[in-house]
């Protein structure tokens, strides 16, 4: 039996084994990772891949989302109040599923925080996910006025119908909803991993969808910021990056009161996510 190796771009060893036959069978062993490296956030791919990934992830989430906004507002509310829900909650499943793999899909700074506080996201990480996150709200944001100007001009930001600290406390509830979900499917491998887009997607469609008429269903700093800072309205802004952050933060804690173990995931079970290593512990 004759034996060659090689290692490819990825730091992984391809053997090539010919048995006495001169058949020939292709195995890979992984040379650099530990059982610990490949749980750990931030070893697995470059970290300025993850920080891309943000940005194009947030950048397309909020393309979509208040895009759907601006066309519902210049086109006599063709797409619907319905549609508009349908499309942020679709937008974030296909984005999740789309870059989970790379960088976590945050996309959020409240749900960037949270992780940290809750020791499942390094914080050395944490500025640079927040700047790509703000700069990606930003450019959809800029992207999205530069299409629709003059009368189709309509600001897409999110600003309370009614009391402030009514829409603080809606936006400090669904948030919590929406980290608490994340934080079960997305950290907790004895959930259905595969399915963890599917059901963040779900979540914010119902957040949207009950809470979108009275606070704008923000859930997301930077989806607020962003807009905000390309029409110059501050208004009410406070709300939009305290109570998610609030809200995200104790959804996080709250999981892990309930969470039963702290158990490294491959001690729970054997199954794998396609969110491998983000934000498990």
């Amino acid at each position: 039996m004759a034996e060659t190796s090689g290692a490819n771009g990825n730091g992984t060893h391809v053997f090539n084994v010919e048995d006495g036959d001169g058949n020939s069978q292709r195995l890979s062993q992984s040379s650099t990772k530990t059982n610990q490296e490949s749980s750990s956030f931030g070893l697995s791919v470059p970290f300025m891949q993850k920080v891309i990934a943000e940005v194009l992830g947030t950048y397309f989430v909020v393309f979509a989302g208040c895009g759907a906004v601006v066309v519902n507002l210049s086109t006599d509310k063709t797409v619907s109040f319905p549609g508009i829900s349908i499309v942020w909650g679709l937008v974030v499943m296909v984005m999740v599923y789309s870059v989970g793999h790379i960088s976590g899909a945050h996309f959020n700074p409240a749900v960037t925080i949270a992780f940290a506080i809750t020791k499942r996201f390094p914080w050395k990480q944490v500025p640079a996910y927040i700047a790509a996150q703000v700069l990606g709200s930003t450019l959809a944001s800029g992207t999205l006025r530069l299409i629709f100007q003059g009368h189709q001009n309509h600001f897409a930001g999110t600003i309370p119908t009614g009391n402030p600290w009514q829409s603080f406390a809606i936006e400090f509830v669904i948030t919590f909803y929406l980290m608490f979900v994340i934080s079960g499917v997305a950290t907790d491998n004895r959930a259905i991993g595969e399915l963890a887009g599917l059901a963040v997607g779900a979540t914010v469609l119902l957040n949207v969808m009950f809470a979108g008429p009275i606070s704008g269903a923000s859930m997301n700093p930077a989806r607020s910021i962003g807009p905000a800072i390309v029409s110059t309205q501050y208004k009410h802004l406070w709300v939009y990056i305290f109570a998610p952050t609030l809200g995200a933060v104790c959804g996080a804690l709250v999981y892990n009161v309930i969470r039963f173990t702290d158990k490294p995931l491959r001690e729970i079970t054997k199954s794998s996510s396609f969110l491998k290593g983000v934000g498990s512990k």
